[in-house]
């Protein structure tokens, strides 16, 4: 049975995918006492990237920050895969955004927007949170964007 957070997910018309398997050696996220970490999750679906290349140059702003939503929902399934609920989710500590930006974009913070919107959406005050938003050269698989986050959670 779902949860408040799946069912949240299920009103905006999502679904949390299944772990995006590991792409080199590490695992997708890590608990530590109260806290989950994951890996940087690219903007993968059913195994695949659907856009490549740097943002302001072959990806859109807008484009882009569509992408960091998935990521953002990749990312909660690597918390589920380690906590089993995503109700026990009680705050979201730290979204890292990391945007592979032409040399003369300077719009990451929007772009990272899309994660942070997707977890307030689905996580309400849970999902308020502390965010970097970081322009660089090239992405693994040549992919737009890549998001990480970090949780506390209950017992």
């Amino acid at each position: 049975m779902a949860g408040q957070v799946e069912a949240a997910l299920a009103e905006l018309g999502l679904e949390l995918p299944q772990v995006v398997p590991p792409l080199a050696s590490y695992v997708p996220a890590v608990q530590a006492g109260d806290f989950v970490f994951t890996s940087g999750q690219l903007p993968m679906v059913e195994g695949k990237l659907t856009l490549t290349g740097k943002v302001g140059a072959e990806v859109t702003a807008e484009e882009a920050k569509a992408q960091a939503r998935i990521c953002a929902l990749n990312a909660l399934a690597a918390v589920k895969s380690v906590i089993g609920d995503l109700d026990r989710i009680q705050q979201v500590v730290k979204v890292v955004g990391f945007v592979a930006s032409a040399g003369d974009f300077t719009g990451q913070p929007g772009v990272v927007n899309g994660a942070s919107e997707l977890l307030g959406e689905v996580l309400g005050a849970a999902g308020v949170h502390a965010r970097s938003a970081v322009g660089v050269a090239v992405l693994p698989l040549d992919a737009p964007v890549e998001v990480e986050i970090q949780v506390r959670v209950s017992a």
